[in-house]
């Protein structure tokens, strides 16, 4: 079988074979190409082989993407480690303060947790319309492609707050159980 475009570029011409003889069929190919006497040298490429080419730099792609983006979160999650150790310094006689009138370590915890959640969720809602419309618009350059689902960014979101939580909540915890009589007698 053997597909020719009838408008613009005649330089590819599809062929489908019988996997059968391949060797012989290409050579028989070959034949015809140099009888016709088309000007370009005969040269082939297997379908399957250019569309494994295609996602091998699909793959390569996301593992730089990944990398990048793993390197992101570090550096943000050092900002907000850095953000976190400072607003508890500045916070320290509010913190001995607040423990001397009973305040647990949850309280304290999610006092100073508060503030950072803010910034996030705030973050999420500049970044998820960004994300998905950079999403849609690179999905449109394949023939299979997935949707983007709201459950998408819900996870996503989990995972943000997570990585936060976690970031900001040992800076947190560690304000929360020092002894208030220290940072007290220090202010």
């Amino acid at each position: 079988m053997l597909f020719y475009p009838t408008t613009g570029d005649f330089s590819t011409i599809t062929v489908r074979i019988d996997p059968q003889n391949v060797d012989a069929t290409i050579q028989q190919i070959q034949g015809i190409w140099s009888k016709l006497g088309f000007e370009e040298a005969f040269t082939f490429s297997f379908l399957d082989e250019e569309i494994n080419l295609r996602y091998q730099a699909e793959a390569r792609f996301f593992q730089v993407f990944s990398i990048l983006g793993m390197l992101a979160i570090f550096i943000a999650c050092l900002g907000l480690f850095g953000l976190a150790a400072y607003s508890a310094e500045q916070r320290t006689k509010e913190i001995g303060i607040r423990k001397v009138l009973g305040a647990s370590i949850s309280n304290i915890v999610a006092l100073l947790s508060k503030d950072f959640i803010k910034l996030v969720l705030v973050a999420m809602l500049v970044a998820f319309p960004v994300a998905w419309y950079m999403m849609q618009e690179w999905l449109q350059g394949f023939a299979y492609r997935i949707n983007i689902h709201w459950w998408f960014f819900v996870v996503a979101a989990f995972v943000a707050l997570g990585i936060a939580l976690l970031t900001v909540s040992f800076q947190a915890i560690r304000a929360a159980v020092a002894n208030p009589v220290d940072s007290l007698k220090t202010e």
